[in-house]
């Protein structure tokens, strides 16, 4: 044991605390201030090992010498000769000779440095934070015999001295890993969002060259046979009421056949705008149905919403075409509202009725609703279904965050 001056001493407890400072990581901090530990309690080896918060796991910085220790990844508590320390059953461990010391004679990877590197005496004392264990502090001589109660005492206030610096570096360690695992979550979702996206964007190219083929061949050669049927009706060659019947059906297959080609290109979003096409299939839906609804639309936008990325733009006419179809064809309402909205930061499409309600079964059956929240999240807008005013009626509102809503046109202007 060294005889140290008191003033001394405090020389080198402010030598240690200097040299701390600065020190971002465990492995450059203990090896910082390993040279003016050695002038408190002299070692040929010197590590602090640190339990990890959940404190099953713990990993060894040393200095001195290069060990086994100081090369494994986090490895358990429970396994540690040291273990009665960590879990604070006892205050210090000292050893005058570890090789004959029968916790080291286990025959586990932890043991093998103290007889590989000839370590014999050792000496181990806690760090402790607001009276837990976070860790010890450890030094060992290859001679045996070497330390005393009094070199215990030093490096106890050594480790008085560490252990709150080691404490904020354990924390900041756990924050960074806890940021790159929230990272890596966001970046595989971001991932799948944008691949989800794509898909959706090739499939809605695809329902459109669906439907000008629809409209360019199957619709007009049924429009050529149902004016054939015609002629022939008007010539007196077949009866007219053979015929007249297939007409109509015929007359009924075209009005679908020209909603499906509408539905798949909306020709009326891209020609004219946002608020034209919805206002557009407002009107035909109420009129395709023979509704008495009365509605109204108000755009506040001026104009904003025609200036997004065409996918989240032709996304969110989908939702807002569900929603008035859902509106006119199940709520048996009176009154319809559509209102386009626009803030510095975000743009809101919001479609009330004064109908029957959303019941639980219709929240979960599926079907419309689904596709809508499937829409908005393939795009990370914000969908909500809730009562519209005074209890009474349904309203659908989705939110769309300005820089999201954006981004394409700042990728494209690249």
């Amino acid at each position: 044991m060294l005889k140290i001056a008191p003033s001394a001493l405090l020389d080198h407890y402010l030598g240690i605390s200097r040299l701390l400072a600065g020190q971002l990581d465990f492995r450059s901090a203990i090896k910082a201030v390993g040279v003016e530990v050695s002038h408190i309690v002299p070692h040929d080896h010197l590590d602090v090992c640190i339990t990890m918060v959940n404190g099953l796991y713990h990993t060894a910085y040393e200095t001195g010498l290069d060990t086994f220790w100081g090369q494994t990844t986090p490895a358990p508590v429970a396994s540690s000769p040291i273990r009665t320390l960590l879990w604070g059953e006892i205050d210090f461990l000292l050893t005058d000779d570890a090789q004959q010391e029968t916790r080291y004679h286990v025959d586990t990877p932890f043991t093998r440095p103290i007889f590989e590197h000839n370590l014999r005496s050792r000496l181990h004392v806690p760090l402790k934070v607001r009276g837990e264990v976070i860790g010890a502090l450890s030094c060992s001589s290859h001679a045996v015999g070497f330390y005393t109660e009094q070199d215990v005492a030093n490096a106890q206030s050594i480790a008085d001295l560490l252990a709150p610096y080691f404490f904020a570096l354990r924390a900041a360690e756990q924050a960074k890993q806890s940021a790159i695992v929230e990272a890596e979550a966001r970046a595989r979702e971001e991932g799948l969002r944008a691949g989800a996206l794509s898909l959706t964007e090739a499939l809605e190219r695809e329902r459109q060259r669906i439907g000008m083929d629809l409209h360019d061949q199957t619709l007009a050669d049924l429009t050529r046979l149902s004016r054939r049927i015609d002629r022939l009706m008007q010539e007196g060659e077949v009866k007219g009421e053979t015929l007249e019947p297939v007409a109509r059906s015929l007359q009924h297959c075209m009005q679908d056949l020209r909603e499906i080609i509408e539905e798949a290109k909306p020709s009326v979003l891209q020609l004219f705008g946002f608020a034209h096409a919805v206002e557009n299939h407002l009107d035909r839906a109420v009129r395709d149905h023979g509704s008495q609804l009365a509605w109204s639309l108000s755009d506040d936008t001026d104009g904003l919403i025609d200036t997004i990325d065409q996918s989240v733009r032709i996304a969110l006419f989908r939702i807002a075409q569900e929603a008035i179809n859902n509106a006119v064809r199940h709520a048996q309402a009176n009154v319809l509202e559509l209102k386009l909205k626009s803030t510095a930061h975000a743009l809101t499409i919001e479609v009330a009725d004064d109908g029957q309600g959303l019941s639980r079964s219709d929240r979960s059956a599926g079907g419309g609703i689904d596709n809508m929240v499937t829409r908005a999240r393939l795009i990370s807008a914000k969908l909500t279904l809730g009562t519209a005013r005074e209890g009474k009626g349904t309203v659908m509102r989705v939110q769309m965050p300005l820089t999201l809503a954006k981004a394409g046109l700042l990728e494209e202007s690249k």
